[in-house]
């Protein structure tokens, strides 16, 4: 993965596109689409548990904000790699990473609603999750320009994606669907910012007063837009579908080192909430022993000739 901060000529559209297995690869995509999963299953879970009044296990309360803290830090780095890269990214590796970073927002206000309690608690907790929530709708809303721009001005798909600022060439396919696109580019760009009002709301006001209706209605809304932004991620990739851009190599469906490691590390949340429970259990052990060695010394139990 290189970064060229060169942009060559826009008014020339290659025939074919370099693949980029470092943002569109199928271990990146799969590691963004299992880890969202997962944690919308556990949000799920908790918060249905706390509807029909039940407490959830801290085991896993710890599982899904591992798998949150790893979502988000996930959806800014890969942000940041393509803005780092706009001289040289094609719009359709655009596209790919902005569906990403939708699929990291819908999945972390799931995890801010069943988690919500958590956060308040602790007040730098509370602001680190807040500032990465307006960082991510900053990356997102300047990706969201980025592609609603080359929806508009009909950008070349084998063109970088900064030459929608300037004199370019054109796509084949004509404006055909160029209404569609921008509304429904308008429509997703506005849902993020509505969301993170809401999601600042919420993780800020004094008292919850939103009811179990609502919460469940969100929790619905989000899930389903995790999995609008997952399926359209599947059914344009290389890796998984057909791509809608020429590239010159298959190098998306190829498994590297670099793809298997980011697989790997969706066993870390799992990893550290398995020790923290190995030592909450073990504490707990040891605080029940030496109870009821307290209680036979007052009762009289055994003296120490007798246990030796």
């Amino acid at each position: 993965m290189s970064f060229n901060n060169t942009l060559p000529s826009c008014k020339d559209a290659p025939e074919t596109a370099l693949s980029d297995a470092g943002v569109a690869g199928a271990g990146i995509l799969l590691a963004f689409i299992i880890t969202a999963g997962l944690a919308l299953i556990f949000s799920s879970f908790i918060v249905f548990s706390e509807i029909r009044g039940r407490s959830s296990r801290n085991i896993s309360r710890k599982i899904l904000s591992g798998l949150s803290d790893q979502m988000i830090v996930e959806g800014i780095a890969i942000q940041v790699v393509g803005l780092a890269r706009v001289n040289s990214m094609i719009p359709y590796h655009f596209f790919i990473i902005w569906m990403l970073a939708i699929l990291s927002t819908a999945t972390n206000f799931a995890t801010l609603l069943a988690l919500v309690q958590d956060f308040k608690r602790d007040w730098l907790l509370r602001w680190l999750r807040q500032f990465a929530m307006f960082v991510n709708l900053v990356l997102t809303t300047v990706f969201g320009i980025f592609v609603l721009q080359t929806n508009m001005r009909n950008l070349s798909p084998t063109l970088p994606i900064a030459c929608v600022w300037q004199e370019h060439a054109t796509g084949e396919s004509g404006r055909s669907n160029s209404a569609v696109s921008v509304a429904g580019t308008i429509a997703v760009i506005a849902a993020s910012c509505i969301i993170f009002v809401l999601s600042t709301w919420y993780l800020h006001m004094p008292k919850l007063v939103w009811g179990k209706v609502v919460r469940v209605v969100c929790l619905i809304v989000l899930m389903a837009i995790a999995i609008g932004a997952a399926a359209r991620v599947i059914i344009i990739s290389q890796a998984f579908g057909s791509p809608s851009v020429d590239l010159s190599d298959r190098g998306e469906k190829q498994w590297t080192f670099g793809q298997l490691l980011t697989m790997l590390l969706l066993l870390l949340p799992f990893v550290s909430a398995l020790e923290i429970f190995r030592g909450t259990l073990a504490h707990h052990t040891r605080k029940a022993i030496a109870q009821e060695l307290t209680k036979l010394r007052r009762d009289g139990g055994p003296t120490g000739e007798c246990w030796r």
